[in-house]
């Protein structure tokens, strides 16, 4: 593993070299590049990723998981508000997004598990609590399927895609196949203007009547999902939308924290956060009465601090 985040640093490194103008080597340069080879950690496969490791180290620790098409970024304010009361907060940057490598292959759930199974054996976390957004809820549910909770204290899924999202024989009552074909459609027409639309519209809440819209967030939601690979998030897609973690959840055996907008429309409730709270031996339940998906953002002084009582229990 030593010799693999030599490789993710070193990639890193080249990526940078490759856009910058020749200079001479100076001595005083390279503790700058000690300081970005320590942001990388390399995926089994040679993939770097990009990882934020905030607050005192010998703080207890949260590990963040993000959603589609976003990276580490969007877990901005849970993050700050966390290391600020002495937790040491981790979120790293899911393969193809944000500034981790943009590798051709492994854009799946099993992958993404794996990956962050590399995260925390690099850092060599222990009695974490992983909290996944979206996304990143399959992703700490498939995490716990396939390697368990040995560093894991508890677990918080946040608007989560568990059980399962999409509609499939076993689960008639997913979203429909339609929402998943236009998804993939619209992301090889025009990805630019997909993600403009799902932040002007469901993600935040926005087309709600009455609805305040935010161009900050707006703007926050397409930037991240434009340095994402095009062809990572096409993948996901299918990852996000089909994966199934029935089996995945019945292997939690930590306290765990469900969280979740009534007003999901992305991701509807009644399918998924009050389904994976039955599967989830002892789970607690939070509903945000009125809350659409993104909740990160619109009730995030709400979840930061459900998520703080949540750690100190």
């Amino acid at each position: 593993m030593h010799a693999l985040n030599k490789l993710a640093a070193a990639l890193a490194l080249g990526v940078i070299a490759l856009n910058a103008p020749a200079a001479p080597v100076a001595k005083s340069s390279a503790p700058a590049q000690a300081a970005l080879a320590s942001e990388y950690i390399a995926a089994k496969d040679g993939t770097p990723i990009h990882v934020k490791d905030w607050g005192p180290k010998d703080g207890p620790v949260v590990v963040f998981s993000h959603g589609w098409p976003l990276n580490a970024d969007s877990w901005e304010s849970q993050m700050q508000f966390l290391a600020e009361r002495g937790f040491r907060v981790i979120a790293h940057d899911r393969r193809g997004h944000g500034r981790s490598g943009q590798s051709w292959t492994g854009n799946n759930m099993d992958q993404y598990a794996d990956d962050l199974a590399a995260v925390l054996d690099a850092l060599n976390v222990k009695k974490a609590t992983l909290v996944g957004f979206s996304t990143g809820g399959g992703e700490v549910a498939r995490y716990i399927g396939r390697h368990g909770t040995a560093r894991v204290a508890k677990a918080v899924l946040v608007s989560a895609v568990t059980p399962i999202m999409g509609q499939t024989p076993t689960h008639p009552e997913g979203v429909p196949t339609a929402v998943f074909e236009g998804l993939r459609k619209n992301s090889l027409d025009n990805r630019a203007q997909l993600y403009k639309d799902i932040a002007s519209g469901p993600f935040f809440g926005f087309n709600r009547p009455g609805a305040k819209a935010s161009t900050g967030l707006i703007d926050s939601f397409w930037a991240q999902g434009m340095q994402a690979s095009s062809k990572a998030t096409y993948d996901s897609i299918d990852a996000f939308f089909y994966s199934d973690f029935r089996g995945d959840l019945k292997k939690f055996d930590v306290p765990t924290l469900v969280i979740h907008g009534t007003d999901d429309q992305i991701v509807p409730i009644d399918t998924t956060a009050r389904v994976t709270a039955k599967l989830v031996p002892g789970a607690q339940l939070i509903e945000y009465a009125g809350g659409p998906h993104g909740i990160t953002d619109t009730h995030k002084d709400r979840l930061n601090n459900d998520l703080l009582a949540f750690l100190k229990r």
